[in-house]
């Protein structure tokens, strides 16, 4: 979701050393809203321990080759308070589209947690979920071998 806290994530993972994909940016995510399958696929084939976020129709097709899905949340308020207030991205600033987001916490985020293998709490510090993603990275759940 929208302020949950996945890029500032990513980039303090990145800072750290690990390699990561913000699909929010630099073309990953297509006009339909996306991902890219065939630039996603190339880059899942030559990068073992790749953290990736964003959320979009067509992640399930990546699921199987990912070692964990993570999903990062927050309640509303909270959404709505740091999408109002950053600078990085303009997604949130409106009515509108605070109300998509909130129509989203309804609709797209228990399809997602259906998904996850784990759910994180995005209140928590960066610095202490960058340590639990870290130990994720590389390492399969055991319901999947």
């Amino acid at each position: 979701m929208s302020g949950a806290g996945k890029s500032t994530l990513l980039h303090v993972l990145a800072q750290r050393g690990h390699l990561t994909v913000d699909t929010d940016y630099d073309g990953w995510t297509l006009a339909d809203g996306r991902w890219d399958a065939t630039r996603m696929s190339g880059v899942l084939d030559r990068e073992p321990a790749l953290v990736v976020a964003g959320t979009v129709d067509n992640q399930g097709d990546f699921y199987d080759r990912f070692d964990h899905i993570v999903l990062l949340s927050a309640p509303l308020g909270v959404l709505i308070e740091r999408v109002s207030a950053r600078t990085t991205n303009p997604y949130g600033q409106t009515a509108d589209e605070q109300a998509e987001i909130a129509r989203y916490i309804q609709t797209v985020e228990p399809l997602l947690r259906k998904s996850a293998t784990i759910e994180l709490d995005g209140q928590a510090s960066v610095s202490e979920l960058a340590v639990v993603v870290e130990g994720l990275i590389g390492t399969r759940p055991a319901s999947q071998g």
